[in-house]
């Protein structure tokens, strides 16, 4: 399945609204759902390699628009891996310490320490999204940060970190269904707030704002990946199959032992 996760790599200026959100490559349900489980136990054996080796690290950037599934790709793809070797992080609004230094400064404290598995759930990405479409800093500024955050995620590659990063691609129409779910699931509706249907109304803005950022952080040591993300089967086999391809090229290897251990005695 390599040719779709080429296929899925963020092209260069790219159109969301040309990028079909509901695009499965004519694979089944049936197929996906079998693969998604293969692709698991994979990862979880190439994860504890890593974890053994203790030499480099991966970060993976979630970032979507509410209800795409960031937490569903946390809980669906990455049950496989050992909790001992991934941290999972989400990035809220930031605190008044927080806010009191530069933006990248509580994205650094968080990245994986070398054999570990980073998970950003949404990113530094959010201070050229939220921000530039909220209007909460001026132009000026967000307009900066791009070049920041290549900087930045070069800075990561040349010390041992790979990067992979997915944009969840939904529709609106599908973003109101799940909406409607959520109100309706006395198990979701936590999930729910007012402030999800203000941001909606802002879709085509963020849809722009993405776009920007899509186009001008998309180097070779940090890809981006628009994964079609209306078939939550779908989400979670593409994320899977680029992951292990990611974890695959990099060949974590165990440790060689320790010299003479087949004449050490356990008494």
């Amino acid at each position: 399945m390599k040719l779709f996760c080429e296929e899925l790599r963020a092209p260069k200026n790219p159109k969301l609204d040309k990028i079909n959100p509901d695009e499965t490559f004519k694979i089944s349900r049936t197929k996906a759902e079998a693969r998604l489980e293969y692709n698991k136990n994979l990862l979880g054996h190439l994860g504890y390699k890593l974890y053994a080796e203790g030499k480099r690290s991966v970060l993976i950037v979630l970032q979507a628009m509410d209800t795409a599934g960031k937490d569903g790709v946390i809980r669906h793809v990455l049950t496989g891996l050992n909790p001992q070797g991934v941290k999972t992080t989400s990035f809220k609004v930031p605190t008044p310490i927080e806010a009191a230094h530069d933006f990248l400064w509580r994205v650094h404290m968080a990245t994986p320490a070398v054999g570990e598995i980073g998970v950003f759930n949404r990113s530094h990405y959010e201070d050229v999204l939220v921000q530039r479409v909220r209007k909460i800093v001026p132009e000026k500024v967000w307009k900066q940060r791009y070049n920041q955050i290549n900087e930045f995620e070069e800075l990561l590659a040349e010390n041992r970190t790979t990067i992979v990063k997915f944009f969840l691609h939904i529709s609106k129409g599908e973003q109101a269904k799940r909406i409607r779910d959520r109100i309706k699931d006395d198990e979701k509706n936590w999930k729910f707030s007012k402030s999800d249907l203000e941001e909606r109304k802002l879709w085509e803005d963020y849809m722009a704002a993405y776009e920007t950022a899509l186009d001008k952080c998309n180097a070779d040591h940090a890809p981006w990946y628009i994964i079609p993300s209306n078939k939550k089967w779908f989400r979670n086999l593409a994320t899977s199959e680029i992951l292990v391809e990611t974890l695959t090229k990099m060949d974590p290897k165990i440790p060689d032992p320790i010299p003479d251990l087949d004449k050490i005695k356990v008494e």
